[in-house]
């Protein structure tokens, strides 16, 4: 997702230039990586399953004591007012909402919000194709629930995700599968059942969707997901925004099934993308 500096952003109660936003050095984001995000898909104009992505924003302020300086349906017309102003079809906005600018450099102030918008393109159709290899750590997020701007684990692996010729790292702990650092993770079963991690996770919103299209096809479940799951699983792939469905064809040295996407994970795709071309055919600005 790339910037541009002619792009607006909604910073400090007014929209205003990227290039003319600025945070106070002050604010608890960059004392201590205190804060929260949200982000949200635009397509022909449309915000996708909006709702759903704001009460996600409202619940990850609410875990961690934070307060939205808007209700919902104010903070709706602040993004369609962004929206109008930047005029980009296909893209992303980012809502941040940080811990303030604090006397200390520990105690939280008055929140500032953040709200970004920038071009994004679903990843290249060969990907899905041939599918792609992570790798597992152990490591559980700190309150799983929040959507928060701390990603220390997941950044910092980075380099080994790459040495390793790998696309991403899975976390696990004591055995139990829990989430990609940005993106939610499923297995299909031998028998063809859908299965996601139930705790310690974020409640992703492609998840969200993935499961209800599951659940038309194929026998679905949200719970304790393990590792040796994982090795005698038939496919297994990962869910987000940006990515829709990516297919997870080898964990480490070993392959899942034949190592290529499998069918039941094709299948699911083919419903979120028309699931999504659907909802972007409404409501259009």
């Amino acid at each position: 997702m790339s910037s541009s500096p002619n792009l607006y952003v909604y910073h400090h109660g007014e929209i205003i230039l990227l290039q003319d936003a600025f945070l106070h050095i002050s604010d608890l984001a960059v004392q201590r990586g205190y804060g929260i995000f949200d982000f949200f898909k635009i397509q022909n104009n449309v915000p996708l399953f909006l709702d759903d992505y704001l009460a996600r924003f409202y619940e990850s302020a609410r875990l961690m004591d934070l307060s939205v300086p808007f209700a919902p349906a104010e903070l709706k017309k602040v993004l369609y007012q962004l929206m109008e102003k930047n005029q980009i079809p296909e893209s992303g906005i980012k809502m941040v909402l940080t811990g303030g600018y604090s006397e200390d450099g520990f105690t939280p102030a008055a929140p500032n919000l953040i709200i970004t918008q920038q071009p994004v393109s679903l990843p290249p159709a060969e990907v899905v194709e041939q599918g792609i290899k992570i790798i597992t750590y152990s490591f559980v997020r700190e309150l799983a629930q929040a959507k928060t701007i701390n990603y220390t684990t997941g950044i910092r692996l980075m380099k080994e995700v790459k040495a390793q010729n790998a696309t991403d790292v899975l976390y696990h702990h004591n055995n139990v599968i829990t989430e990609f650092p940005r993106c939610n993770f499923f297995i299909i079963t031998q028998d063809n059942q859908v299965r996601t991690p139930g705790e310690d996770v974020l409640k992703g919103i492609t998840r969200k969707n993935v499961l209800e299209l599951a659940a038309k096809k194929y026998p679905t479940e949200a719970g304790a997901i393990t590792l040796t799951d994982l090795a005698q699983a038939k496919e297994a792939f990962l869910t987000s925004t940006t990515k829709r469905i990516i297919p997870i064809v080898q964990v480490n040295d070993q392959l899942i099934s034949n190592g290529k996407p499998g069918s039941v994970t094709l299948d699911l795709l083919q419903d979120l993308a028309a699931l999504e071309n659907q909802q972007a055919m409404l409501n259009v600005l």
